[in-house]
């Protein structure tokens, strides 16, 4: 389905409330609603992973709904497109605050999105997820109204700058979108690179939406780089491959995974795209929470953005009920001791859900990895995985 611009909808499981006793509150979703907040890019650079992300989110409420819901009330997703564009992604937290009264907002995609939208949320004490990964968004004064599933940048840069190192590549380019997270990739891959027997041999930071970046291409090419690291979304990633190819370039490229999606690599010849490499955060794959996903969602092998929108819903779930309230507040104070807590591991909302009802204590263990984030709000730990294109196809190369 295609959403227009500041379009909301409403997402749970429809039709008349059910009768009976719930095994998740005193009565089976006899109140209202708890109402969470989707702001997600369902439109622009992020528009590959957005709508995932909700059918995953979806997915979990309409399973907790079937089970009875929480605190006796079923969920209802709020659903706003923030466009990949930050004055969109504000003017749309604004309308799930004021007027739809969410306790969370779960799903900003871009860094510049969350880094607009998150003083809109501690300003009203409203909790936000998101998988940006910009350092800066975590230093911001959120008030720990705000966790983040997606590794930062200090942790990306490093595991970036040791895998490409690893190939044997002695001189790196980079090249960046205007972007909170530019300027950090470059100083960190510049201190790995140097410790492991590679340079960064230069770096640019460029402005999206042009039509061609051939003059940004001949000043990289002019630093003879032996991989190009083009730290972009997929617009102008996919516009940068195809001027490298058109300019003669034939090392390897390396760039985010959301970047260059199976729709990027569709959309152009096998030889342009021959030989980049790939990197994203990587979901657990042994956990059992990721066969869950699967199960869910009638998928393989999902992606981390996947993973990561089913533990944000679950975690903001199983904290409301611990807490017994749903506000932003409540999940603040009360995230951590489901994500952290020394209680009986648990894998689904459902699962801890009949725990916690049986007074129970719990530990959510994520699709996407150990949910267990720091003081200010930034996950400890993940896994990566490695792809190459060949022939037009991902070819998996290793998670670690």
């Amino acid at each position: 389905m295609t959403h227009s611009s500041r379009r909301a909808f409403l997402i749970g499981a429809g039709g008349l409330a059910l009768s009976g006793t719930s095994p998740f509150g005193a009565s089976a979703q006899g109140g209202a609603p708890v109402r969470l907040g989707v702001l997600t890019p369902l439109t622009g650079a992020g528009s590959f992973d957005g709508p995932r992300m909700l059918k995953a989110m979806q997915a979990v409420a309409d399973e907790v709904n079937a089970a009875g819901g929480v605190l006796g009330r079923k969920i209802e997703l709020v659903v706003e497109d923030d466009e990949t564009n930050p004055e969109a992604a504000v003017r749309a937290a604004h309308k799930l605050i004021d007027v739809d009264k969410v306790p969370v907002i779960m799903g900003t995609w871009a860094s510049a999105v969350t880094t607009a939208v998150a003083p809109v949320c501690w300003e009203s004490k409203t909790f936000l997820t998101t998988v940006s990964g910009a350092d800066s968004i975590t230093l911001l004064p959120h008030q720990g109204y705000l966790i983040r599933t997606q590794p930062n940048t200090q942790l990306q840069a490093l595991k970036h700058a040791e895998f490409i190192a690893g190939l044997g590549i002695k001189q790196v380019y980079l090249m960046s979108i205007q972007a909170p997270f530019a300027l950090p990739m470059q100083t960190r891959m510049d201190e790995v690179l140097s410790r492991n027997q590679s340079k960064l041999a230069g770096s640019l930071i460029y402005e999206k939406d042009k039509t061609t970046y051939r003059s940004e291409i001949d000043q990289a090419l002019r630093a003879n780089p032996d991989l190009i690291y083009i730290n972009g979304y997929a617009p102008d990633v996919t516009i940068m491959l195809r001027d490298l190819y058109r300019a003669g370039f034939n090392g390897p490229r390396f760039a985010q995974s959301y970047a260059v999606t199976q729709k990027v690599v569709d959309s152009l010849p096998p030889e342009v795209t021959q030989g980049t490499y790939t990197v994203q955060p990587s979901s657990d794959i042994d956990s059992p929470a990721f066969g869950l996903v699967e199960k869910r969602l009638g998928i393989k092998d999902p992606d981390a953005y996947v993973t990561q929108a089913t533990d944000w819903i679950s975690l903001v779930v199983l904290t409301i009920a611990k807490a017994k309230e749903a506000t932003g507040t409540a999940l603040r104070d009360n995230v951590r001791k489901i994500s952290q807590a020394a209680g009986v591991k648990v894998y689904s909302a459902i699962d801890g859900l009949k725990l916690l009802a049986d007074g129970k204590e719990i530990k959510y263990v994520g699709a996407s990895g150990p949910c267990e984030f720091n003081e200010i709000g930034d996950v400890t730990d993940c896994k990566f995985r490695y792809q190459l294109v060949e022939g037009g196809k991902f070819k998996l190369l290793k998670i670690a």
